[in-house]
């Protein structure tokens, strides 16, 4: 199941949707080879008992069961990446999730032991501004390519935002033809009424004190 187009805002794309890596499915998979194996020893040694017939067909109905639960839980859990947001949706019937702006992630590590390595799975980690602070997510495919991918998308979201800001120092949607200082000044406005954070002010800042 892919990620709804629809709740993507104006202009917002998607970069990445994963489900978890196959690994999420390992007791899954080793329970049902383990059940299978069994109940194939319980009908070469004890082929004419009904009774051991029937356990060895439930057990594996059941492992199947269990398999299936998983792999819905697998196909509605998404770790999706969008030009503005990072997202998780996980849940079957009841449903969760997490949405982190681009502009408010700080920092994005991964953990793999070796195995995982192995495997090319692991965990990634997103430290952000704000309540949520910092935010796990395992079972992630290639957490190393996506760790690069987000922080491509942080810069190219920054930079949207910085064009965002050079369009509104402008009259009319026009390039500026605003004096240096009188832009510094309505980036400060435009700091004042929270469109762009101290950070991005000061940046900008520094970026049109160097063209004096």
């Amino acid at each position: 199941m892919t990620f709804p187009r629809e709740q993507l805002n104006e202009g917002e794309q998607v970069v990445l949707d994963l489900h978890p890596h196959w690994w999420f499915f390992a007791p899954q998979t080793a329970a049902l080879i383990g059940a299978v194996v069994l109940g194939l020893v319980a009908l070469l040694f004890f082929g004419g008992s009904a009774v051991v017939s029937i356990m060895a067909a439930a057990l594996i109905v059941f492992v199947l069961l269990w398999f299936a639960a998983r792999y819905l839980v697998w196909m509605t859990t998404n770790f999706v990446l969008t030009t503005d947001r990072l997202i998780n949706r996980s849940g079957v019937l009841s449903r969760s999730g997490i949405e982190i702006p681009l502009e408010r992630i700080n920092t994005v590590f991964f953990r793999q032991s070796l195995f995982e390595r192995m495997l090319g799975a692991g965990e990634l980690v997103v430290e952000s501004a704000g309540e949520m602070g910092q935010q796990a997510f395992g079972n992630v495919r290639k957490p190393l390519n996506v760790q690069n991918e987000i922080y491509r998308q942080m810069e190219g979201n920054e930079n949207r935002k910085f064009d965002r800001v050079g369009r509104n120092l402008g009259e009319g949607g026009e390039p500026s033809a605003m004096s240096i200082p009188d832009q510094i000044e309505r980036l400060a406005d435009l700091r004042a009424k929270g469109i762009i954070s101290d950070a991005e002010f000061e940046a900008k800042k520094t970026d049109l004190l160097k063209r004096m």
